[in-house]
């Protein structure tokens, strides 16, 4: 590629869109930023990484928030700088400053963490979401996990509610919607072509 690019990818539980992201990086030899970003928004905000692990794709413990979600998360409230802040607001803010950091600073695919909507003003960015539909998912679980169907079912209902929640929470666009991507990917066209459609859709933009 003959400039930087940024890939923005959010994902449903299941639909192996960490996979896809991975493999992306791998075949534009570019960095990627999932888990990784633990330790760099512990580092910038000053908490323990377990703290950030615990917050992590969590929206803040907000009245408006335990209406929207029907959770109580019981996030602890920390001080920063002058203002009280919950520490998923404190996380949000570290990870959206490295986020914008890392985006100015090389190229890289960056999963989750509302990135197409932090970086949305962007001309390197490519934003992308990837699907699957639920028995596909559940397949998926069951056999990374060993945990039975409905087991599966439940895991994935939790963890979409918790990433539609952060995403609505703080991104001004609707998480999964086909207006808030440039890209929707449903994962049964397999692993391997959902990868060749991003890496050529980021070459593209890369011109």
């Amino acid at each position: 590629m003959s400039k930087k690019i940024v890939i923005a990818i959010g994902r449903e539980f299941g639909s192996g869109g960490r996979e896809i992201a991975r493999k992306v990086a791998e075949k534009l030899d570019i960095k990627i930023y999932d888990k990784e970003l633990i330790s760099l928004i512990a580092k910038k905000s000053g908490m323990s990484e377990a703290v950030i692990h615990d917050v992590d794709e969590t929206a803040t413990n907000s009245f408006l928030y335990v209406l929207s979600s029907g959770a109580f998360s019981g996030a602890p409230i920390v001080n920063s700088g002058s203002t009280m802040l919950p520490v998923n607001d404190k996380a949000f803010i570290a990870c959206s400053k490295i986020i914008k950091e890392l985006a100015e600073k090389e190229s890289c695919v960056i999963v989750g963490r509302c990135a197409e909507s932090i970086l949305k003003d962007r001309d390197d960015l490519l934003t992308v979401f990837i699907s699957a539909d639920l028995e596909r998912r559940i397949d998926r679980i069951v056999e990374h996990e060993g945990i039975s169907r409905s087991e599966a079912a439940s895991v994935i209902k939790r963890a979409d509610k918790k990433r539609a929640s952060y995403h609505n929470y703080y991104s001004d666009t609707r998480w999964g919607s086909r207006n808030t991507y440039d890209l929707c990917i449903n994962s049964k066209i397999g692993i391997d072509v959902a990868v060749d459609m991003i890496v050529s859709a980021a070459i593209a933009i890369a011109k």
